[in-house]
């Protein structure tokens, strides 16, 4: 058989896949202005004591959304939390177990990003030595493709909060004007909005309810804490809105 036979007989063949989930937990640090990433030490080959992201295989009869939330649930205790889907990495070779020598199987990773804030966020194994929050600009050399999943669900949040209303899924039910201003600073970086134009640009839109209660911190003037109204946010749902 010719060269390029073989090669067409060899592109032929079915690839024997498993799918796995991988969870990109994102932590905003408003008091350290920091972003955090949840890493947990693999203690299995391939990429033994490796930082990697929190996942596993899909389960017979799991749906892909039901194994990110148990991943979820086996590491953090959260009442506030984002989750969507991020993307699905699949290119040949990204798992070491992929080689012939090895089991020959393809490994996909159908990973999702899920936001919360640090202060909420609760460890379930706070305290073992193999599992860790990461600033995101530190992070170390993570097993498998972690890294580039990492940098891309950093892409995906970082617009999503140019463009959605997914802070408030995460944020308590009331917050004052500087407390979202700090949120979205930690994550967009200082130079994203000044104070003032990100206040009037969001009460002018109207989806933000004051309560008419106020709260004094420090010696600063009493702040008004608001709600955000979902029903006055669905006209812009899907519109290319920019509300930051």
């Amino acid at each position: 058989m010719s060269e390029s036979g073989t090669k067409q007989v060899k592109q032929s063949v079915l690839a024997d896949f498993k799918v796995g989930v991988d969870t990109v937990i994102f932590s905003v640090d408003t008091e350290g202005n920091r972003i955090l990433v949840l890493l947990v030490k693999r203690e299995d080959e391939p990429f033994l004591k490796y930082w990697g992201l929190p996942g596993t295989l899909v389960r017979n009869g799991e749906s892909l959304e039901d194994a990110a939330h148990r991943v979820l649930v086996e590491k953090i205790r959260v009442n506030n939390l984002y989750v969507e889907q991020l993307y699905t990495f699949g290119g040949p070779g990204r798992d070491p177990r992929e080689l012939p020598e090895s089991f020959g199987v393809r490994y996909l990773s159908v990973s999702y990003f899920a936001l919360v804030r640090f202060a909420e966020a609760q460890l379930i194994a706070e305290g073992m030595s193999g599992i860790a929050w990461y600033a995101i600009n530190k992070l170390p050399q993570l097993a498998f493709d972690h890294n580039q999943i990492v940098e891309y669900g950093y892409r995906r949040l970082r617009n999503k909060l140019e463009y959605s209303p997914v802070a408030f899924d995460v944020l308590p039910e009331v917050f004052t004007l500087s407390d979202l201003y700090q949120f979205y600073m930690t994550v967009l970086g200082e130079n994203f909005s000044d104070y003032s134009n990100f206040r009037t640009r969001l009460l002018k839109l109207g989806f933000l309810a004051d309560t008419g209660v106020k709260v004094t911190r420090g010696a600063g003037r009493p702040a008004s804490l608001y709600r955000f109204d979902s029903d006055a946010f669905a006209p812009l749902k899907d519109k290319p809105l920019v509300f930051i």
